[in-house]
């Protein structure tokens, strides 16, 4: 407990104290450029600058030398705005990026160690960078021909020495660590005593220590077959088990638990009991109701010296049970006897057995196990369901090929399928394709076309080792009756006729729900599933009356694993699936439309 309140209150301090630093040092930073931004706008300004960079337009080289430079106008000018600025540098220089001045006249005639392009072109610069006298605050700002507005003849560079913003930084942090010291000072104090107070209450022992504690009572108490009573040293009970109170004839044991000794009803004997309790102290037997009990009584000692006692406990322990178990052994002793003489006459009775099943006509019973190896699994209707490798994609698509059959719709698995993992999610996939399979059933039974169809296609795409499977669902049904196919996807919303005879919801019309009548709640379910695994369900092609109807894809990422012998990857079948059921004219190749005509 120390540890951790020490770990977070200096976690704490210094994260805050660590922010507020670098945003304060992230302002001096900008302080300093916009300063030396300032400055660099008055020298550029000057009207003796803009004519000494003029002078140095077409110079002859020779000029542009330092000794030369370094007698300038230009350098006595940059250096002493330099010197009243406290600025770590004031560079000027031509078109050509060369410098007029600078802190060190060898570096005069040499160009810009950084890039002079942006005030060249007529543009001011701020920021931080590194140069020939370190990294620094600086800005760039260009130098016009003298009575003219736009002609960039030069530039000036001032900068700040990150020292500098650093120093102002220590001035500005010197409050903030005194303060952070005193706050982890506190917590550390806090936590000292917060600590010492946790060891008198728990007696000296640590939460593992309590917990494992706390552990091996509730497993003693409710493990043994025996009654425990534990009494504090004031004389209040503070345990009684479940056997306890079967065997003491109490209804609600958990009632007496902070009830004094005496007020508790239990036997006149358990005061003496615990006043003679000794390690070595005799049971003692006692008829209470039914029972004949055998009671003892222990004093609890810590196991630190000079610590108080804990109190007593007391054992309840069943003589009747004893002897029920004494009676229960002589009949098992009995039972043994009587099998042992009954072992001879089975045994005559398999071998009767063997030799009339030897002279039976076998050559039947092995026809007919034939019949059952020749038969295999079962068949469904649906078709092409060749396509589908997994065995609970095959069975789970090949049971509702039943139900739809029944129905008179015919379910085949799309051209396209290409299902090459092991589907590890039974659960939320059958969930999401059995909707949208029901659905479209549903749609294509309600809808106008004589041919009643839905196809499914499925393709499991692979990425980094994680498998997605993707879903196309298309019937033969008339297509959503509404534009925007989000509604669809509400709880409730609905338009599966309700069924005849029901009677309106009361209460669901209280609420402004839809009567749904049980539907409505699929799609909705569905996408949820697919969101919560970082998928979807959606429409992607509301179809037409007349069919085909609409199309709807579901993606389930983290439901397919690689089979023996590995994955490709690729999602061609889906898109090909989702292009054929959204096509311009509304009909599928091979009848490949698709939705769930309206049925939510």
């Amino acid at each position: 407990m120390l540890l951790l309140h020490l770990a977070v209150v200096a976690a704490v301090v210094l994260l805050c104290g660590g922010v507020y630093g670098w945003l304060t040092y992230e302002r001096l930073g900008r302080d300093a450029e916009a300063q030396a931004l300032a400055i660099a706008r008055a020298v550029a300004a000057d009207d003796d600058v803009r004519a000494g960079v003029a002078e140095f337009a077409d110079a002859d080289p020779d000029r542009l030398v330092p000794e030369v430079l370094a007698a300038g106008a230009l350098q006595d000018s940059a250096e002493d705005t330099r010197r009243r600025t406290g600025a770590l540098f004031v560079v000027i220089f031509d078109e050509d990026g060369i410098r007029l001045s600078h802190p060190n006249p060898a570096r005069l005639g040499e160009r810009v160690s950084t890039d002079p392009g942006e005030p060249l072109a007529g543009r001011e610069f701020t920021g931080q960078a590194r140069g020939t006298l370190g990294r620094s605050a600086r800005a760039k700002v260009p130098v016009l021909a003298p009575g003219s507005a736009t002609e960039v003849i030069g530039g000036v560079n001032v900068g700040f020495s990150r020292a500098d913003v650093l120093a102002s930084l220590e001035e500005d942090i010197a409050p903030v660590a005194t303060t952070a010291a005193l706050a982890l000072g506190l917590g550390a104090a806090a936590s000292t005593a917060i600590a010492r107070r946790l060891k008198r209450l728990t007696l000296g022992l640590e939460p593992e220590e309590i917990a494992t504690l706390a552990q091996n009572q509730e497993a003693v108490l409710r493990g043994v077959d025996e009654g425990v009573i534990g009494v504090s040293p004031a004389g209040l009970i503070t345990v009684v088990n479940r056997e306890a109170g079967r065997l003491l004839g109490l209804d609600d044991p958990s009632r007496l638990v902070g009830t004094p000794l005496a007020e508790a009803g239990l036997p006149g004997s358990f005061p003496g009991l615990l006043a003679a309790a000794t390690p070595a102290s005799p049971a003692v037997e006692q008829v209470v109701g039914p029972h004949v009990l055998i009671l003892s009584a222990r004093a609890v000692r810590p196991a630190g010296p000079g610590l108080p006692g804990l109190g007593w406990v007391v054992l309840v322990r069943d003589r009747t049970e004893l002897q029920s178990l004494t009676r229960q052994l002589d009949a098992v002793g009995a039972l043994s006897t009587a099998l042992r003489a009954q072992r001879h006459e089975f045994a005559n009775r398999l071998h009767t057995i063997t030799g009339l099943l030897a002279l039976g006509d076998t050559d039947e019973a092995r026809r007919y196990v034939a019949e059952l190896t020749e038969t295999g699994p079962l068949t469904y209707p649906a078709e092409q369901a060749e396509l589908l490798r997994d065995p609970y994609l095959q069975a789970f698509l090949g049971a509702k090929s039943v139900e739809a059959a029944e129905r008179g719709v015919v379910l085949r698995i799309g051209e396209d399928t290409l299902v090459r993992g092991q589907i590890t999610d039974p659960q939320d996939v059958t969930t999401v394709i059995g909707n949208l399979v029901d659905n479209a059933v549903r749609a294509a039974v309600q809808g106008a076309a004589e041919d009643r169809w839905v196809e499914v296609e499925l393709l499991d795409e692979w990425a980094g080792g994680t498998g997605t499977l993707h879903l196309v669902v298309a019937d033969s049904g008339d297509g959503l009756s509404v534009a925007d196919p989000e509604p669809v996807f509400a709880q409730g919303w609905s338009t599966a006729a309700p069924p005849a005879g029901a009677a309106p919801d009361g209460a669901v019309a209280a609420l402004g729900l839809p009567e749904a009548h049980g539907q409505g709640f699929g799609l909705p379910l569905s996408r949820e599933l697919a969101r919560r695994r970082g998928g979807d369900v959606w429409v992607a092609a509301p179809g037409r009356p007349g069919g085909p109807g609409a199309v709807f894809c579901a993606r389930l990422p983290g439901t397919v694993v690689p089979r023996a012998g590995g994955t490709g990857s690729g999602s061609t079948g889906v898109r090909a699936a989702v292009r054929r059921g959204a096509g311009t004219d509304g009909e599928t190749p091979g009848g490949t439309a698709g939705g769930t005509g309206g049925a939510g």
